[in-house]
C-alpha cells in the first residue's frame, strides 16, 4: 500500500514540496542564527505565523485578506508559467507579461475611464499580444523563448513607465489612486470583503483566480486541445507528423500564457492596493515568483494555488520580524532559498522513483531466492 501511494505522481510532488519548504525554513534559521541568535527562534516564528500575529481577532481576518489579495496575480503568473511548461516551453517572460497586464488596466481606467470588465479584458488581450511576440519568434524564427521572454521583460518595463507617466500623482511618481479617480474600474467585491473584517480589497480576484486554476486543469487534462498542446511540446515533429498545428499551437500556448500573467496585473491594481511606481528599474519579482509557485506546486494547477498562497504567506509574514534585530526582507530571503530549492523538486521526485525502483527490486531478488529453496527443499 506505502509502495504504490510513493508512486502517485501527486504524493511525490507534495513530498517533494515539503522537503523544500522545511529545508528553506531550516537555512532560514541558520541565517537568522549568524545576524543575531538571540531572536532567531522568534523571528523565523514571526515570518510563519504572519498574519496570526495580531492580537485581535478581527485584525486578523482583515490581514489575511491582505494575503489573499497578493496571492491572486501570484497564482495567475504561476498558472502562466505552468501552462507553457507543460507544453515544453518556459515562459520566463511571465513578468513582463505582468507589467503589460498592469499597464493596461491602470491606463484603460485612469486615461480612458473604461469599467472594470473592459478594463479587465484589454489586459487580457495585451498580455496575449505581448506573449504571441514570443511565440511567433519561437515558431517561425526559432528564437529561444527564454531569450525574448526576457528582453521583452525589460521592453515591457519601460514602456510602461512611460505610458503611466501620464496618470501619474503631480506630487509623486506613483499613479493615481485607482480607488479615487476611476472607482468603476474596481474589481466588484461580492460581498467578500465582509468575511474579512470589512477589508475593501477582497475582491472577485481571489475566486476567479481558483476557478482559472481548476479550468486550466481541465483544459490541459480532459480535452482534445490540451492532449494536442501537450503533444507539440512532447516532440513539435511528431505532432506535425500526426497532422497538429504545431506551429500554432506555441502561439498559441504563449498567448494564453500571457494572458494569464496580464491578468495577474489587472487582479492587483485593478483592487487599488498597489499603485504603480514610474520610476521602477527593475521588474516586479510577481512574475519570477510564479516560477517558483509553479514547481513548487509540482507542476499541478490546483498544487500551484497552495504554493503560490505559502510563498505570499511568508513574504507577508516579514512585516511582523522585530526590526530591531532584522530587516524585513527577511522574509524575501527565506521565500528566495525556497524558490532556489524547487529547482530540486524534479531531483527529488526521481530520488524518490529510485529509491522505490531499488527496494522492489531488492524484494523481487528475496522473493526469487525465497522461491528456489522452497523448490530446492521439495526436490529432497
Amino acid at each position: 500500500m506505502k509502495k504504490n501511494l510513493l508512486k502517485n505522481n501527486a504524493v511525490q510532488s507534495l513530498i517533494a514540496s515539503l522537503i523544500c519548504i522545511v529545508l528553506g525554513l531550516f537555512l532560514g534559521y541558520i541565517v537568522l542564527l549568524f545576524i543575531n541568535p538571540s531572536g532567531a527562534g522568534g523571528a523565523i516564528l514571526a515570518v510563519i505565523k504572519n498574519f496570526l500575529n495580531s492580537t485581535r481577532a478581527n485584525l486578523r481576518m482583515k490581514n489575511f485578506g491582505n494575503t489573499l489579495v497578493k496571492t491572486a496575480p501570484l497564482l495567475m503568473c504561476s498558472l502562466s508559467v505552468l501552462f507553457a511548461y507543460k507544453v515544453g516551453l518556459f515562459n520566463i517572460g511571465a513578468a513582463g507579461q505582468y507589467v503589460a497586464g498592469s499597464c493596461a488596466c491602470l491606463i484603460a481606467a485612469l486615461g480612458w475611464g473604461w469599467g472594470w470588465l473592459p478594463c479587465l479584458l484589454f489586459a487580457c488581450v495585451v498580455g496575449a499580444v505581448y506573449g504571441a511576440v514570443v511565440g511567433l519568434l519561437k515558431a517561425y524564427c526559432n528564437v529561444n523563448e527564454v531569450i525574448s521572454g526576457i528582453m521583452l521583460n525589460w521592453i515591457g518595463l519601460y514602456t510602461t513607465n512611460m505610458i503611466l507617466a501620464s496618470v501619474k500623482e503631480s506630487t509623486s511618481n506613483y499613479t493615481l489612486h485607482v480607488a479615487n479617480e476611476a472607482p468603476q474600474a474596481i474589481l466588484p467585491s461580492l460581498g467578500l470583503g465582509k468575511l474579512f473584517n470589512n477589508n475593501q480589497y477582497i475582491t472577485l480576484a481571489i475566486p476567479l483566480s481558483i476557478l482559472l486554476a481548476i479550468a486550466i486543469m481541465i483544459v490541459l487534462d480532459k480535452t482534445k486541445f490540451g492532449y494536442e498542446l501537450k503533444a507539440t511540446g512532447g516532440n513539435k515533429n511528431a505532432a506535425k507528423y500526426a497532422g497538429m498545428a504545431e506551429k500554432r499551437n506555441i502561439i498559441l500556448t504563449l498567448m494564453i500564457a500571457g494572458a494569464l500573467a496580464a491578468l495577474g496585473g489587472a487582479f492587483l491594481y485593478q483592487t487599488d492596493y498597489e499603485q504603480w511606481s514610474v520610476t521602477q528599474s527593475s521588474v516586479p519579482g510577481m512574475g519570477f515568483n510564479g516560477i517558483a509557485a509553479a514547481f513548487l506546486g509540482g507542476l499541478n494547477p490546483i498544487g500551484t494555488i497552495f504554493a503560490s498562497y505559502f510563498i505570499q504567506h511568508i513574504t507577508n509574514g516579514g512585516a511582523y520580524v522585530d526590526l530591531t534585530k532584522y530587516s524585513s526582507q527577511i522574509s524575501d530571503l527565506i521565500s528566495s532559498i525556497i524558490i532556489y530549492l524547487c529547482g530540486f523538486v524534479l531531483f527529488i521526485k526521481y530520488a524518490i522513483n529510485t529509491g522505490i525502483a531499488r527496494r522492489e527490486e531488492k524484494q523481487a531478488r528475496k522473493v526469487q531466492a525465497e522461491a528456489a529453496e522452497t523448490e530446492k527443499g521439495g526436490d529432497a
